[in-house]
């Protein structure tokens, strides 16, 4: 069966369904949603103001998000089979960070940093496994670079904030 590439905002979708377009669309709309309120939360102060409106969107973005990803995964069953298991381990992370939240146990602060952090980590990686191959620069990295160049560079952030956040180092001591 021959497949049919659709150019969206440049970047080559491999479909012409417009039902699966339409979702594409959606996705790409949650999709930036969920970085730019991830980047809120993340350097916004840790109180009730910015940083929970922006975490409250960042997880309602990622639980749409991730349905997206089950819709667009199962219409084009077995091809993006790598993007839903990568979408299932971020909305989990990010179900697991925000339930968090609620129970306050003892580092409960460091547990949400690592949670939402890796969520976000895997949210990029999503993105460039996917979408890095089709990106002025980005295109003369390897496949292996798109999976591995998110962690290289949000796993020593999330080490950081997890030590050395006064929130962090705060709740530790509990």
């Amino acid at each position: 069966m021959e497949e049919h590439t659709t150019d969206l905002l440049g970047i080559p979708v491999p479909s012409d369904n417009t039902v699966f377009l339409s979702f594409v669309v959606i996705h790409i709309v949650l999709g930036l949603t969920c970085v730019i309120s991830g980047v809120v939360a993340m350097v916004s102060n840790k109180t009730k103001g910015t940083h929970s409106k922006a975490g409250r969107l960042y997880y309602r973005g990622m639980t749409a998000l991730f349905i997206t990803v089950i819709i667009t995964s199962v219409m084009r069953w077995p091809h993006n089979i790598h993007l839903l298991i990568v979408g299932t381990f971020a909305y989990a992370l990010t179900f697991i960070g925000q339930r968090l939240t609620h129970t306050r146990k003892p580092n409960w602060t460091r547990l949400h940093t690592v949670c939402m952090g890796a969520s976000y980590i895997l949210l990029i990686t999503g993105f460039y496994v996917d979408n890095g191959k089709n990106l002025p620069f980005w295109n003369q990295f390897s496949e292996l670079f798109f999976w591995l160049f998110p962690s290289v560079i949000g796993i020593p952030i999330i080490i950081y904030a997890f030590f050395k956040h006064p929130l962090n180092k705060k709740h530790a001591d509990e």
